[in-house]
């Protein structure tokens, strides 16, 4: 399966292919999930790397290109190993799978106001039970409706075959894993990753994902996050080798620093749903005229098209509508969802992020692409599922050669980290910078390297 996940991955990037560069799978290991979720693991890793590979030049090695397959698995998870600190929650207390009146509902409550917005509808208090009990009443069509509508975050569960008739799986079904767009001039930049100016707007999980993996070869990321966001289960997985700033992009004079960084950025990832920059006054096209020949990569949940296109939404969100929530709890006679045992979606959007990336670089700048959660979801799914017999589970058990010899002193104390699965002519990332906690760097790029 991964060599179908290669070549689909492959012609999504576009009729520039990378130079046949060697690549040495490393160890092997299986996600225990009903989707071949290490296959994607493996390709979509592999993806970043030779495109990696392919920006920096020739070289003269056998196998430039390694992918520990068994590691590649292990990062779709979490990688820090705290030492006297322990990590936050990844989840709020009521985010979850509920019974509705005729099925499953997955609610997405980590944001305050996406749990506040759940609760308005529900009329209930944030105690597990009362929301169990309120959910009950509901069916799910109609109480995701409802969550969505007053700005929250909610995803009726569907099947495979209920997901293909759904208007939104069709048309997700019908776009391009990666969709380019020429936007201008050439990049200014287009000679290799080092030093390259990466303006980081996104937040949970993919984009960050992506931007990681450019920082640890070299790019010189800055993340911008609003004055009210925070992300404290996640934000030591995802905020290594990056600079971390705040900026508020409805006062006058943030507007004008933010413009002033995107003029002399390389490259924009952004997480927005669409329309929400439009909305902000940095539409597209305002976007090349402030920064010409920009590279401008952006990913949204649910697809760019349909019905659902600007609907917010998170990977255990988008499993649950597209199916792989209801095949697990089939395939595992389960009495409830069975989501895949990892948020691949998000991870590996975002090494096809990095990859879309990388490409553009080498195509010479000024291009657009766009991927989707909801898009990664149906290269998956596509695929074909499987039985599993001992239900969703996690790799084979972690090592002390897992680990990276180094410490790393994040904002919450010293940890390890699980050694990066890709290694470049013998080479892993290096990061630079540790994990950190957000907005406390200033809004301004450092000299380049």
């Amino acid at each position: 399966m991964v060599d179908d996940f290669n070549r689909q991955i492959g012609a999504a990037l576009g009729d520039d292919p990378a130079p046949d560069i060697a690549v040495q799978r490393g160890e092997t290991a299986e996600l225990r999930a009903c989707f071949a979720v290490s296959d994607l693991a493996e390709a979509s890793m592999r993806a970043a790397a030779v495109e990696l590979a392919a920006l920096e030049g020739p070289g003269r090695v056998e196998d430039r290109v390694v992918v520990d397959r068994r590691l590649a698995s292990m990062w779709f998870g979490m990688t820090l190993r705290p030492s006297g600190w322990v990590l936050p929650s990844a989840w709020d207390p009521i985010a979850g799978d509920y019974r509705t009146a005729d099925g499953w509902l997955r609610l997405h409550t980590n944001a305050p106001h996406h749990r506040d917005a759940a609760l308005s509808v529900l009329g209930c208090d944030a105690e597990k039970a009362e929301v169990t009990a309120a959910v009950a009443t509901w069916t799910g069509t109609a109480l995701e409706a409802a969550v969505v509508a007053a700005g929250g975050a909610a995803a009726e569960m569907h099947g495979l075959e209920g997901w293909a008739r759904h208007p939104q799986g069709q048309a997700v079904a019908a776009e391009p894993l990666i969709t380019w767009q020429e936007t201008g001039e050439g990049n200014r930049r287009p000679n290799g990753l080092r030093g390259l100016r990466v303006l980081d707007l996104t937040r949970v999980l993919a984009g960050p994902v992506a931007t990681r993996f450019l920082a640890g070869f070299g790019a010189q990321v800055l993340r911008i996050d609003p004055p009210d966001w925070s992300e404290p289960g996640v934000e030591p997985e995802v905020t290594l080798g990056k600079r971390r700033a705040g900026l508020n992009l409805h006062r006058s004079e943030d507007r004008r620093i933010f413009e002033a960084l995107l003029a002399e950025a390389d490259v924009l990832v952004h997480g927005y749903r669409p329309g929400a920059l439009d909305n902000l006054g940095y539409g597209a096209a305002e976007r090349a005229r402030l920064s010409p020949g920009l590279i401008d990569v952006s990913l949204c949940a649910y697809g760019w098209t349909g019905p659902w296109a600007g609907r917010r939404g998170f990977d255990s969100l988008v499993q649950m509508s597209c199916g792989i929530a209801a095949e697990g709890m089939r395939r595992a006679a389960a009495d409830r969802p069975v989501p895949l045992p990892v948020q691949a979606l998000d991870h590996a959007t975002g090494y096809l992020v990095a990859a879309a990336v990388l490409r553009a670089m080498r195509r010479g700048g000024g291009l657009s692409a766009r991927l989707s959660l909801a898009r990664t979801a149906a290269l998956l799914t596509g695929a074909g599922a499987r039985d599993f017999d001992t239900g969703p589970g996690l790799p084979p058990e972690e090592t002390v050669a897992d680990l990276a010899p180094e410490i790393e002193e994040t904002s919450w104390g010293p940890a390890r980290r699980l050694r990066f699965p890709v290694t470049l002519d013998g080479k892993g990332p290096d990061w630079g910078l540790p994990a950190g906690m957000l907005r406390v760097d200033p809004p301004r790029w450092p000299p380049r390297w």
